[in-house]
C-alpha cells in the first residue's frame, strides 16, 4: 500500500519519529515547529509580487510572490504523501499564510521582522535543547535537509496518531514502529561503538 522513493511516507515518517522518540522533545516540537513556518510567512509575506493582477484581486496571504508559491508546492507534496493529513496540512498552511499576512500588513517591516526575530530566537534553541538534552541525539536536519523541511507535517501527522489513532493506510503505523525501532537499536550499536573506540 506505501509509496517508494520521495512519497515513501512510511519510510520519512519512520526517520522523524527515530529522532523524535522523547515525549519532551516530541511536546517542544508540536508546540515551536508551526510558530517556525507562521514567522518565516510573515517574512514572505514582504516578498515581491511575482505577477501583479488588476487591483482587488490581491488577498491577504494570496498576493502571487514567493510565500505563496512555496505554499502551494509544499501544501502539494503533503497531500501527494497522505490526501486526508496533507490536505489538512494544505488547509492549515494556508490558514498560517494568511494570518501571517494579516500580521505582517497591520505592523509593517520594521516591526515584523523583529517578531520574526524573537520567536525564532526562542523557538530554535528550545528544539536543540529538546534534542541535545531529552532526545540525547542530534536533529535529523543533520542527515537529511528534506526530513527537517517536512517536519511541520510529520508534527502534525504524530498529532493526529496520537490524539485520533490515525494512519494513512492498514499496517501504516505498525509498519513505521517496526521501521523507527530498526533505527534507534542501529543508532545505539553504533553510539556505543562509537564510545569504546
Amino acid at each position: 500500500m506505501g509509496r517508494t522513493g520521495l512519497f515513501d511516507l512510511e519510510r520519512h515518517f519512520a526517520f522523524y519519529r527515530a529522532y523524535h522518540s522523547n515525549p519532551v522533545n516530541v511536546l517542544l516540537h508540536t508546540f515551536l515547529v508551526w510558530p517556525l513556518i507562521f514567522t518565516a510567512d510573515v517574512l514572505l509575506h514582504f516578498t515581491p509580487p511575482l505577477y501583479n493582477f488588476p487591483s482587488g484581486l490581491n488577498y491577504h496571504g494570496f498576493e502571487l510572490n514567493v510565500g505563496l508559491v512555496l505554499t502551494l508546492i509544499y501544501a502539494i507534496f503533503c497531500v501527494k504523501l497522505d490526501k486526508k493529513a496533507g490536505s489538512l496540512a494544505g488547509l492549515l498552511l494556508f490558514l498560517t499564510r494568511v494570518g501571517a499576512s494579516v500580521l505582517a500588513s497591520g505592523l509593517g517591516f520594521a516591526k515584523s521582522w523583529k517578531l520574526v526575530l524573537a520567536v525564532q530566537a526562542f523557538c530554535w534553541p528550545a528544539l536543540l535543547i529538546g534534542h541535545g538534552v531529552f532526545e540525547k541525539r542530534i536533529p535529523g536536519l543533520a542527515d537529511g535537509f528534506s526530513e527537517g523541511f517536512m517536519e511541520p507535517y510529520y508534527v502534525l501527522l504524530e498529532f493526529l496518531q496520537s490524539a485520533f489513532g490515525y494512519e494513512p493506510y492498514p499496517g501504516f503505523n505498525k509498519s513505521v514502529k517496526e521501521k523507527i525501532e530498526a533505527d534507534i537499536k542501529s543508532w545505539k550499536v553504533i553510539k556505543n561503538q562509537k564510545k569504546l573506540s
